[in-house]
């Protein structure tokens, strides 16, 4: 579980192919490798993945091949820049919203309109997360909790104050045409669920 705060950037020392699945090594700049376990969680652009090798100054993780389908982490090579959030812990402050790391869909940053201070981000979105959009409410991107502006069947758009930009890759990293994570609220996914099931109505899960 995390909060779509992110904590700080990584960059990416090598993305090693085994098969159908990869090796990520990630070098943090504000984060202590040193301060990790093996076997911790923390969320890559959004997707949460497992430490499963500490040294030095960097980390590793393995992808799976569903994760390297599935969101932008495939496309990571060595020198790529990433959000990075450690698990929530129990008294931690929730200044975001909550945010499993699941993934839902990969979209793509359609316009940029700055606005002095403050830039107007405008992304499109697969149906399967613009289903659970609503003004005002929550989504995470490339792991980051943000609220959004508008939104229709086919984008949205989120509003990016000068911090968000300094420390995620929302800012000088990511610009129109780049594809980021997306996961959608968790609570909009459930509402839906419990609707559907009342309704009687088969949902995409298959489950009536």
């Amino acid at each position: 579980m995390f909060t779509g705060i992110v904590e700080g950037r990584g960059r990416v020392r090598a993305m090693a192919r085994r098969g159908t699945s990869a090796r990520l090594d990630i070098e943090p700049e504000k984060l202590r490798a040193a301060d990790l376990t093996m076997g911790e969680s923390i969320a890559i652009d959004g997707c949460c993945l497992t430490v499963v090798s500490i040294a030095g100054k960097a980390f590793a993780l393995d992808v799976s091949h569903e994760t390297l389908e599935r969101t932008t982490l495939g496309q990571l090579r060595a020198g790529h820049v990433v959000n990075l959030e450690r698990a929530l812990r129990v008294g931690s402050a929730l200044g975001g919203h909550f945010v499993l790391g699941h993934i839902d869909g990969v979209g793509e940053i359609t316009s940029i309109d700055r606005h002095g201070d403050a830039w107007d981000v405008t992304f499109r979105a697969p149906r399967e997360v613009a289903e659970f959009l609503i003004p005002k409410g929550s989504v995470a991107i490339d792991g980051i909790s943000l609220t959004v502006n508008r939104c229709t069947d086919t984008d949205f758009s989120v509003t990016l104050i000068s911090h968000t930009r300094a420390v995620t890759t929302l800012g000088a990293v990511k610009s129109v045409g780049a594809t980021v994570n997306l996961e959608a609220d968790v609570l909009g996914k459930y509402v839906k669920r419990l609707l559907g099931g009342r309704e009687g109505a088969r949902n995409d899960w298959g489950f009536v």
